[in-house]
């Protein structure tokens, strides 16, 4: 009869994720799970995610789920507590699960008599952290599903994020000062990955910072970017650095050129904080042709990053830093090949000095950039890597704020070439 299930069909050989045996079986039932999660979560009070997420993968037959947010300073996975849900802090550098965050790719390792896997959530291409859980073995139907059902849930910790600091509390280790979380409430999501263009950018000290800051977006067939370095320290440093991202919007919004970005937002600086200034590097990369066009106010001279060696700095003079500026602000161009990156970073990278008087310097700089380019690793971790390779050469010294942003062009847009696929795992023992 229409509907009657077989004796065959009730036999039908399982995967890992139960009833899971083919295409159309798999189907169904990523979109009962899928379903049922957005379904709840829609109106689920954001400490309840956690636990919703563990009962749903426990219905389809998953064991040992677990839910890891990066931490501020991107050293370690914290996970999100509640029923159902593994609770163990892992190290990013030395884990499974760190290693599926620092790759963008799904992790697969032996789990006693099962499989665990490790897969990184990804909000668009912001790394939010891992999803992890066992199964008693799986094939490219479950590996689909999981990593379909990774970016839900990053999906769902980005959304409820808006409206809650329990996420928050869980990626922060330790007291925040009040200049630091007005900082990192201006911040944009620190990396963005698109098939012609990556970027990212980090802060340092995470709970100190107070003054630098960086902006990007990505409209059309042109990246926007900017990094900021506000006069002084702490909070009012950190208030310059905010009005000034906010008139570098404003502007950005209403299409101003580069000349006119910078000419609004030394006004700005001028009328608003009168007798200071904000150094700035501004940008906007064609990504049709992979010409970017730059302003230098007041920042060092930013690196480009060809087969892994620095090659050059960017030419051309500086524009005086905002609120200072007289004249018109000097625009410049440089010409990208496909693969080239571009190190725009504050003063306070190269202008620590150590116990001796010896400042840490560009030369050290450039060494480390190569050192880390070299391992062919995607931007995000690129900038991850370098920026505790950094602290650690300045031996944990940071008397002053201190970002980095990265820009790679890949190639040029493939509007035409809208594909989907599948992640390829990277099996372990």
């Amino acid at each position: 009869m229409p509907g009657e299930q077989t004796p065959e069909a009730e036999q039908a050989p399982t995967i890992g994720f139960r009833d899971g045996s083919s295409d159309v079986r798999e189907q169904s039932l990523g979109e009962r799970v899928m379903g049922s999660l957005l379904d709840r979560a829609h109106l689920i009070p954001p400490r309840l995610v956690g636990p919703l997420v563990a009962q749903e993968l426990a219905a389809i037959g998953c064991r040992r789920v677990a839910i890891h947010l990066q931490d501020v300073e991107q050293q370690s996975l914290r996970p999100l507590r509640g029923e159902g849900l593994e609770a163990e802090v892992l190290p990013t550098d030395e884990s499974a699960a760190g290693r599926a965050f620092a790759t963008d790719r799904l992790v697969e390792v032996e789990d006693g008599d099962g499989v665990r896997l490790h897969l990184p959530m990804l909000d668009g291409s912001d790394r939010v952290g891992v999803l992890s859980f066992t199964l008693d073995r799986l094939n490219e139907h479950d590996r689909r599903l999981a990593q379909r059902l990774a970016g839900l849930v990053a999906d769902l910790v980005v959304t409820k994020s808006a409206y809650t600091d329990t996420f928050t509390r869980v990626r922060t280790t330790k007291p925040m000062s009040l200049a630091a979380h007005l900082q990192w409430n201006t911040l944009p999501p620190l990396s963005m990955t698109t098939p012609e263009v990556e970027l990212a950018g980090i802060l340092e000290p995470a709970y100190e910072v107070g003054g630098d800051c960086f902006d990007f977006a990505y409209d059309e067939h042109v990246l926007h970017l900017a990094v900021f370095d506000a006069m002084g320290h702490g909070l009012e440093a950190a208030t310059m650095s905010t009005v000034v991202v906010a008139a570098y919007r404003h502007g950005r919004h209403a299409d101003a050129d580069l000349g006119r970005l910078c000419r609004d937002m030394d006004e700005v600086m001028a009328t608003a904080f009168p007798g200071r200034f904000a150094t700035a590097h501004l940008g906007r990369l064609d990504t049709t042709t992979g010409v970017l066009s730059y302003i230098n106010a007041g920042h060092p001279a930013a690196l480009l990053v060809r087969d892994a060696r620095v090659i050059e700095e960017l030419p051309g003079p500086t524009t005086r830093p905002l609120g200072l500026g007289e004249g018109e602000p000097d625009v410049r161009t440089v010409q990208l090949e496909p693969g080239d990156r571009v190190l725009f970073f504050t003063d306070g990278v190269v202008e620590e000095r150590f116990d001796d008087g010896e400042q840490f310097g560009e030369e050290r700089l450039r060494e480390l950039i190569e050192q880390t380019t070299a391992e062919q690793l995607k931007v995000a971790e690129t900038v991850r890597r370098l920026s505790h390779a950094l602290m650690a050469a300045r031996r944990g010294r940071t008397t002053d704020d201190a970002s980095l942003l990265v820009v790679e062009w890949k190639q040029p847009p493939h509007d035409d070439e809208l594909s989907p696929s599948i992640p390829e795992a990277t099996p372990t023992g």
